[in-house]
């Protein structure tokens, strides 16, 4: 739960996100879209979760798809995957560094580029990537937990200070919501859920996944879905709901922060900086463990090169596969960093909105194939979880893709060259149509590999924890027949 909630980081989504919604969109009933949502992921995370009882694999979406639309769609979906994940976890260098070269040059007068920040972060990321699960999952419990502590005092500050004389409610008034920027809000809203569906991809490496992976994902989405929401009521209320837009035009982030300091004093606006920071860098482990286990289950299965399927001897995680991550990831920004792009308008908000892409068509992908894997299989699962609430979120899930297409152009800045709207989101579906490709020419030129897709794990080819499958040519236990 820690690692699906911390990737969408909460401090970044109330002083990164939602500032920057009611810039853009103007829509003071923004609030209420999150919990919108939240319902639609609701009910995706109904088929979802019902499907992660019977297929347990780091691969997560997928395994899910290849199971349950072909092995081909599977490697479709580990290709879209893994542009998107990579695409936010790349971005999200170039916000950490920005906002790090800011607060240490005021604070401390330490004047370093942005990209020399970043490279610090980097060296973190990606020395925890490497180790155990559960310090990871401890570094991530400790700021989510204090990050959430500064959203409820500024939610408190809010909400005891209102602009006017009471609190309004037109904040979550849905009259207020569904006029003119809704488009913009559901954008933004996807935006900061990205990450919520990452549970599964623990699924080899908890106790028990047919129940574990499914209470850490309704618990997230209820969570954040509430949790923004009010954060984001809370500044319409102290801003008043008709300066919410002005006022986060021309502050951003400073509305948040700048509300901590009238009010809660100096120290603790400081201290909130700094979890601003910790957030991100939270975020940024959680996605560079996703990418991680992605990499590390397709090298397993032989999708991609062998290589990537080995794990530490020491820790067990998914060594090749953090450190490739870690690889790309650094020749990413330091190339934004060489052409001189701007680490947030440009680095972060142009891959963040192509990873928000990704993902949606992800689930859209993973509600379909729940349908597909249920079809005609026995299992104790209601009508409602194995082919109501699927069918419904893809539908939903398809129209919530369609509108972010068509507004993909609310989450780039006005100066940004008008195809970057239409290339970026090309992004995870250029490399979707790849994967197919690939998976059908897996087909006819490595059908032992193909058969393979999406079924290591459930198959109990490999011994407890994350370890690479053993060589059907080479391990004992498997008998010629099987080879």
């Amino acid at each position: 739960m820690f690692f699906t909630v911390a990737a969408s980081a909460p401090l970044t989504v109330l002083g990164g996100g939602v500032t920057t919604m009611f810039a853009v969109s103007g829509n003071i009933g923004a609030a209420l879209g999150y919990v919108l949502l939240a319902a639609v992921l609701a009910v995706f995370a109904t088929g979802y979760a019902a499907m992660s009882r019977h297929v347990a694999n780091a691969g997560a979406f997928y395994a899910y798809i290849a199971n349950g639309l072909g092995r081909a769609g599977g490697v479709a979906g580990s290709a879209v995957a893994l542009a998107a994940y990579n695409a936010i976890q790349i971005g999200l260098y170039g916000l950490i560094g920005a906002i790090l070269a800011e607060f240490l040059s005021a604070k401390a007068g330490l004047d370093l580029a942005w990209w020399a920040w970043a490279l610090i972060a980097w060296a973190l990321v990606g020395l925890l990537g490497v180790l155990r699960i559960d310090l990871n999952a401890t570094v991530l419990a400790v700021l989510l937990g204090l990050e959430c502590v500064v959203v409820l005092i500024f939610d408190a500050i809010s909400f005891t200070h209102p602009a006017s004389e009471a609190v309004s409610f037109a904040g979550i008034d849905p009259g207020n919501l569904f006029t003119a920027g809704f488009g913009a809000v559901l954008a933004f809203t996807i935006a900061s859920f990205t990450g919520f569906e990452s549970g599964a991809i623990y699924s080899e490496e908890v106790k028990d996944p047919r129940r574990t992976v499914a209470r850490a994902t309704y618990i997230a989405v209820a969570f954040t879905g509430l949790f923004y929401a009010a954060s984001a009521w809370a500044l319409t209320v102290l801003t008043g709901p008709e300066n919410a837009a002005k006022n986060s035009a021309e502050a951003g982030p400073g509305v948040v922060f700048g509300a901590l300091e009238q009010y809660a004093g100096t120290v603790v606006a400081d201290i909130a900086n700094v979890l601003f920071i910790t957030s991100v860098l939270a975020a940024l482990l959680s996605f560079h463990n996703g990418v991680a286990r992605y990499l590390f289950a397709l090298g397993r299965e032989r999708v991609l090169p062998r290589f990537l399927g080995a794990t530490s001897t020491r820790s067990g995680a998914p060594l090749a596969g953090s450190l490739v991550q870690s690889a790309l990831a650094v020749v990413v920004f330091l190339a934004f960093a060489m052409a001189g792009r701007d680490p947030i308008i440009d680095l972060f908000t142009w891959l963040s909105g192509a990873a928000a892409v990704g993902v949606v068509l992800l689930m859209t992908l993973t509600s379909a194939a729940v349908v597909g894997f249920f079809h005609g299989r026995p299992g104790p699962e209601t009508l409602w979880q194995r082919v109501l609430a699927p069918v419904l979120a893809t539908i939903l899930l398809g129209v919530v893709l369609v509108m972010l297409l068509i507004n993909f152009d609310a989450l780039l800045d006005p100066g940004t060259a008008s195809y970057m709207k239409w290339l970026l989101p090309a992004i995870p579906v250029v490399a979707g149509a790849l994967g197919l490709v690939w998976g059908f020419a897996l087909k006819s030129a490595r059908p032992e590999a193909y058969a393979r897709i999406g079924r290591v794990a459930e198959e109990g080819l490999h011994e407890p924890g994350l370890h690479p499958s053993p060589d059907p040519e080479r391990d004992p236990r498997i008998h010629a027949g099987q080879r």
